[in-house]
């Protein structure tokens, strides 16, 4: 019966939880986000799998749940305020005689103010099974979000990126002695992807033979077909759930020391949902033979990459603690996202990616400043899997560095606020230089950067 209890109990809170962030808005402009513990963000995620007391340990290293000996409750939420800017030019009908400058504006600021939740809730059992920890944690551990202004010269690369990525984690720890413990959880990730770009049909008209003869009617200065006198555009909207799953290690050989592991799966993704295409008219009644770009259902497959992380935490003091942290993700697992459609006549969509693995470093420290306050900061470099020739609109990333703050107020002895500021600044100015299918080329570079305001409580019971 206490079993049944406690099972309902982590359910209840899970639904509670997961309906909580898909409500709100869990995105960011980063595919991958750190953003699940305030407490950590302020150490820049230095010691995230190895330092007690923080309840995102459930995604983190589900290890250290068994380092808990009370019921906890932890709701954290970071605001991550994104700027992208382009200035830059181009061409469309790029290489060909039609070639001429691309129109529009720069597109605006890509970026904009996303909040990221995470809720977290650890269980220690009791009795005949008081070696074992429980808990539950819904978490964004991936998403994207970058949105332009229509018209601006980039639009037949990008308009709007949105990837929304939940998790639910339900995981277990188990006390394999007073120096060392193991985890274990299941993922079940949900996945809402949408993606829009313009479409140049008067570009593709005038490079097909078949149609070219229309750019020229009476001439290519002011007939009714050429590039980009006859835009259209495209949406296209998919959902998965899918399995993973989580491993970590801790352990903690002395008092002050505490050594952790953690380990993220890949997890497989085959997202369906519908692509809606925007013809103009007199372009419609050109392709109405073709049975091309027409709305219709449509498949991609988007695999999130492992991660492995090796965590430490050292109290030097009784009042001041270092940690550090290393992550190595496997981007590679992300080669290109092809888009394939329910139609016949439509051909597959391929964006290429062709991403490498990258590494997150970390360092930081905590002072005890009394009883009440704890103070901590860190700094980080945050390696990007973007190179220079697979660099897009959608994602103008760059290899990153954070600097971060943060404060811990324990208000009572069963509960405690934290806060959080960290700033991440691009090691690099990103530029991109990208064709388009239709020979729409883009180049120029981004000046961009982040703010991260994170606040969270913790309650004990």
């Amino acid at each position: 019966m206490h079993s049944a209890q406690i099972l309902t109990r982590i359910s209840v809170l899970a639904l509670g939880i997961a309906g909580v962030l898909a409500c709100g808005q869990a995105h960011a402009a980063a595919f991958q986000l750190k953003e699940n513990s305030v407490k950590a963000q302020g150490r820049a995620m230095a010691g995230a799998a190895s330092a007690k007391g923080d309840a995102s340990v459930v995604v983190n290293n589900p290890a250290l749940m068994s380092t808990f000996d009370r019921t906890t409750v932890q709701g954290d939420v970071t605001a991550i305020d994104l700027s992208f800017e382009f200035e830059g030019s181009g061409y469309a009908a790029s290489g060909t005689p039609l070639q001429q400058p691309l129109t529009g504006g720069n597109g605006g600021d890509a970026g904009g103010v996303s909040p990221v939740p995470a809720m977290s809730f650890i269980l220690p059992l009791e009795g005949g099974f008081e070696y074992l920890t429980l808990g539950a944690m819904v978490s964004a551990p991936f998403g994207l979000k970058t949105e332009y202004d229509d018209g601006w010269q980039g639009r037949y690369h990008a308009l709007n990126s949105d990837v929304q990525i939940i998790d639910l984690t339900l995981a277990a720890s188990l006390e394999l002695g007073p120096h060392f413990s193991a985890g274990l959880g299941a993922v079940i990730e949900h996945s809402d992807v949408t993606l829009s770009n313009a479409i140049d049909f008067g570009s593709a008209l005038c490079a097909n033979p078949a149609t070219q003869a229309l750019c020229f009617m009476p001439n290519p200065i002011t007939g009714p077909f050429g590039p980009q006198k006859n835009d259209g555009e495209v949406s296209v909207n998919g959902t998965d759930t899918s399995l993973g799953f989580i491993a970590g290690l801790s352990w903690r050989p002395t008092d002050s020391v505490s050594i952790g592991y953690a380990y993220r799966s890949e997890v497989d993704h085959e997202l369906s949902g519908e692509a809606d295409f925007t013809v103009p008219p007199n372009v419609a009644t050109i392709l109405a033979s073709t049975g091309q770009y027409v709305d219709t259902g449509a498949m991609a497959k988007l695999t999130t990459p492992a991660v492995h992380t090796l965590s430490a935490t050292w109290l030097a003091t009784d009042r001041f603690a270092l940690m550090a942290e290393a992550s190595h993700t496997g981007w590679s697992s992300l080669q290109e996202i092809r888009i394939q459609f329910d139609n016949p006549a439509q051909a597959d969509s391929a964006e290429d990616y062709s991403w490498g693995d990258s590494w997150f470093y970390s360092v930081g420290g905590e002072y005890l400043l009394n009883d009440a306050f704890t103070l901590r900061a860190g700094v980080a470099r945050d390696d990007s899997p973007v190179s220079y020739p697979h660099r897009t609109p959608r994602m103008p990333d760059q290899d990153r560095m954070w600097y971060a703050v943060g404060l811990t107020w324990n208000a009572t002895e069963n509960f405690s606020l934290d806060a959080s500021y960290a700033y991440i600044d691009l090691v690099d100015t990103p530029e991109i230089d990208i064709l388009s299918s239709s020979r729409s080329r883009l180049t120029g570079s981004y000046d961009g950067g982040a703010n991260l305001f994170g606040v969270s409580a913790q309650y004990r019971f």
